[in-house]
């Protein structure tokens, strides 16, 4: 097509796009008829020129980079994973909130107790937040870590933050773990999860039965992993991941690199491999291994549905990998333990580079923040593998992140990374088209 995403986007013509799925394997826009009958209809373009949406839904800016906390304290910038929690009331919530700095921008500023590295410029914020979406308190639950990307919701009620590295020049502490936040700011401690390993984590999802967790790893030269954490303590306690735990490594035999799957519906035995030295005190866990399976941009996780979904934001054989792709979104199933490519985007299509990933309540399908080239799109899909797209960065190229829906479903969290903000979208969830 020669008519560019933002004409096609803007101009209604397109509100959903078919994405390789299992039973769908072109990457092209439908026709406005299609729009009408999958996701929530055409984007409507914001006056404001910030956020595009689908008719019904509105938005309200919270916690934008910059904004006051209190003397001498600033909301940090570049904004990314995150989750909601019960608030302090009944009818307020709380979210966790990472920031991707690693040696500037705004720098966190935090009580002794909360600060890992003072050389870091990494960290969380925690916002309170009333039933209408209005922000009511804010304040720094962790800082001196670095590079906080991705993380995860634990089932006991607290935030995993990943430090997306292996170290930077300036440090005085050794990076590249995973913290614990606790949103009441009660409990937290900055003290790394040191048998989560040390490498460039981004996310983790947690099968709330068992508490074993599984993280994507963002790295080159060899590509990351996708690894599984089996904790020694199974008390559903704060402090149970500090106490130890096996770290592995997924394997696939006969299959060195996730992106030479290109059909969706593929399902594979895994095989899972302890990593040696998780605290990589010599060697990089992913360099541990001869034999192991891996992948370029492992990015987002997230459970839901008794399975760990996991991303990919691409692949590139220029960059050294077995074959191109736009993303992929692969899924664990722990009872069979297979992995299935649930999606795939095309190398070319319209659509690319997802990062952040969050289950939807609505069809059962997902809502993906997009990391690629361009313009930048929150993508849904429906319980049918039916794809759409629910809201575009009208502001500049920036990426999405961090989507999360309150626990009573009725509202998405979203981020936009730079200039930092957090979006809170409302609207009629029900009507969705399945």
């Amino acid at each position: 097509m020669s008519v560019s995403r933002r004409g096609v986007m803007k101009g209604g013509a397109a509100g959903a796009l078919s994405i390789a799925l299992a039973g769908s394997l072109e990457s092209v826009f439908q026709t406005s008829a299609g729009a009408e009958t999958s996701g929530y209809g055409p984007l409507v373009p914001d006056p404001k020129g910030i956020l595009d949406l689908p008719k019904g839904f509105s938005y309200k800016t919270l916690s934008a980079e910059g904004d006051l906390i209190a003397d001498g304290v600033t909301v940090p910038g570049k904004h990314d994973g995150m989750a909601t929690y019960p608030g302090r009331r009944h009818d307020t919530l709380r979210l966790v909130r990472n920031h991707e700095q690693t040696a500037s921008g705004v720098k966190p500023v935090a009580p002794a107790e909360l600060v890992y590295d003072p050389a870091a410029f990494g960290g969380t914020t925690t916002l309170e937040v009333d039933r209408h979406g209005n922000l009511v308190d804010q304040q720094i639950s962790l800082a001196g870590t670095s590079t906080n990307c991705a993380g995860g919701r634990t089932p006991w009620g607290t935030w995993l933050t990943c430090e997306e590295t292996e170290g930077f020049a300036a440090q005085t502490k050794s990076h590249g773990w995973v913290f614990e936040v606790d949103p009441r700011g009660k409990r937290t401690k900055p003290v790394p999860i040191t048998g989560m390993g040390r490498f460039a984590h981004e996310a983790v999802a947690i099968d709330p039965h068992t508490h074993t967790a599984y993280l994507t790893e963002d790295a080159s030269k060899p590509f990351g992993l996708f690894y599984r954490f089996r904790p020694r303590a199974h008390r559903g306690e704060y402090h149970s991941y500090l106490e130890g735990g096996r770290l592995e490594a997924m394997n696939v035999r006969d299959l060195p690199d996730l992106s030479m799957v290109q059909e969706p519906g593929a399902t594979f035995h895994c095989r899972w491999v302890k990593v040696p030295d998780p605290s990589a005190a010599a060697t990089s866990t992913r360099k541990q291994f001869e034999t192991i399976t891996r992948s370029q941009k492992l990015e987002g996780a997230w459970w839901g549905h008794g399975k760990a979904y996991f991303v990919a934001s691409y692949s590139r054989k220029s960059d050294g990998a077995a074959a191109d792709h736009a993303g992929q979104v692969w899924k664990y199933d722990p009872h069979q333990n297979t992995i299935e490519l649930e999606l795939v985007f095309k190398a070319g299509g319209k659509f690319d580079g997802p990062d952040n990933i969050t289950v939807s309540p609505y069809g059962g399908g997902v809502i993906l923040a997009e990391d690629g080239d361009g313009e930048q799109f929150l993508i849904g899909t429906t319980r049918k593998g039916e794809p759409f797209a629910f809201g575009r960065n009208a502001l500049n190229d920036s990426e999405f992140a961090g989507v999360t829906f309150s626990p009573d479903g009725r509202t998405l969290y979203a981020n936009r990374q730079t200039p930092g903000v957090t979006f809170a979208i409302t609207g009629p969830w029900h009507r969705l088209h399945r």
